[in-house]
């Protein structure tokens, strides 16, 4: 097969291996319109079956310990998912054990058992909005169009950059004001259950840590970093009843995001690795707090495999203020 021939070139085994870190959310009984990038039950089975008879897929914490080795064997990958989605356990889990691949999903703790993620409220209130128009004038966005598909998907896209980055109290106000501005009630059963967490590991999947609340870390003071960071492994340990030593910052952009300062928050939590978003692979000498993963998103199997090589040659993009001294 051509990509497993185009992998082995790229990522050859032992000490000049390159490590690929996949990242995905959520996996859906349906594609839905509002969030496209979201595959569904069908097109996350290609993927996967792609990524098996083409890639090594390991375990982050095998893949980690093969690094240090020196060891990693040939076009090796990781799947890994974030956030909590209860699609992870229901639909993700039985398709990873059905094809026999492992996973990662890290867990923002806060909103288990019924809570819902600042994303998930801009889709959901511009989904079931009463009125045409939202009256976002307290966001700094005037009147936005929200009737038909069209200027559903524009009005999210307008919205979602403007109230991620938003201090964090002011992001949960914002979130409960759109629910009143759009007439709407938003889901609880997005996220898993504390017993779907236990029941993912116990499923053989690995959980790790990613904050309590999902913050923009690099917009809190040290202190409520650290509590968001320490707070989110110990909930999860408590769920699961062991240690666990797999980080994954929020949103993820070096500089951006995080800094240099919440790498070091993660070492003194515990944590033996932190994944970022910064596109790249990972090879010998890697930063473990500043591991780089990536999102391809191609619509078909070629593209997607495609953007998967590619990204095997780029060097994770650490910004200078980024690198530790």
């Amino acid at each position: 097969m051509i990509w497993r021939n185009v992998y082995r070139l790229l990522s050859p085994r032992g000490g000049r291996a390159r490590l690929s870190i996949l990242i995905n959310h959520r996996v859906l009984p349906a594609a839905d319109p509002l969030i496209p990038g979201e595959p569904d039950a069908r097109l996350f089975e290609a993927r996967v079956r792609m990524l098996r008879d083409t890639c090594n897929l390991l375990s982050l914490t095998e893949a980690l310990d093969r690094l240090a080795e020196g060891s990693l064997p040939e076009r090796a990958a990781v799947v890994t998912f974030d956030d909590g989605y209860a699609d992870n356990h229901d639909i993700a889990m039985p398709i990873l054990h059905k094809l026999g691949v492992p996973a990662t999903f890290f867990i923002a703790t806060g909103f288990l058992g019924g809570g819902i993620m600042f994303n998930d409220q801009v889709v959901e209130a511009v989904r079931g909005a009463q009125e045409a128009v939202l009256d976002l004038a307290w966001l700094g966005l005037g009147k936005v169009p929200v009737a038909g598909l069209d200027a559903k998907r524009a009005a999210i896209e307008r919205i979602l950059p403007i109230v991620k980055y938003l201090p964090f109290d002011a992001r949960r106000e914002a979130g409960q004001r759109l629910a009143r501005e759009a007439g709407v009630k938003y889901p609880v059963d997005l996220m898993m259950t504390h017993e779907q967490v236990r029941a993912m590991h116990r499923g053989g999947m690995e959980m790790g840590g990613h904050t309590r609340n999902h913050p923009i870390l690099a917009g809190l003071d040290t202190e409520a970093a650290r509590a968001e960071i320490e707070n989110g492994k110990a909930d999860v340990e408590d769920v699961l009843g062991r240690r666990i030593d797999l980080f994954a910052y929020p949103n993820g952009k070096p500089g951006v995001d995080y800094t240099v300062v919440h790498a070091a928050l993660a070492r003194a939590a515990g944590y033996r690795c932190a994944l970022s978003t910064a596109t790249g692979s990972v090879g010998a000498g890697a930063d473990l707090y500043q591991l780089a993963r990536f999102m391809p998103w191609g619509p078909g199997p070629w593209r997607y495999q495609a953007q998967i090589a590619g990204n095997l040659l780029r060097e994770p993009e650490l910004s200078a203020a980024n690198v530790a001294a």
